[in-house]
């Protein structure tokens, strides 16, 4: 069974840090780009950051230089680590397991994130 489990969410205040885990089973973590995308209700998912098989990064122009995309391939996991947080990025965060060749498409529940001003 495919699994992707977020954890690390929470409320914190601006110019705050937390950092989220998005741990996997059920499939080939290695080969697989992982994202991290998240939700404000009423909007569209946005992508906020992701780190490919490779392990090469890319973000959201709105979170450069604050948000830090990591893998542990030993692990199956990967690390979000939000820095100097805003109320703006207050969303649900969902972990995104994507295979480029296969396009197998995996989705975890989401973590609330809450930045208070």
């Amino acid at each position: 069974e495919v699994q992707l489990v977020e954890s690390g969410g929470g409320l914190v205040q601006t110019g705050g840090s937390l950092r989220l885990s998005c741990t996997a089973s059920g499939f080939t973590f290695d080969d697989y780009t992982i994202g991290w995308f998240r939700q404000v209700s009423g909007k569209e998912r946005e992508g906020v950051a992701q780190v490919l098989s490779s392990s090469g990064t890319d973000y959201a122009d709105s979170v450069k230089g604050r948000f830090t995309i990591s893998r542990d391939n030993a692990k199956n996991t990967v690390y979000l680590q939000m820095n100097s947080l805003k109320p703006e990025d207050t969303a649900v965060y969902y972990c995104n397991a994507y295979h480029i060749h296969t396009q197998q498409n995996y989705w975890g529940q989401g973590t609330q994130v809450t930045v208070s001003s």
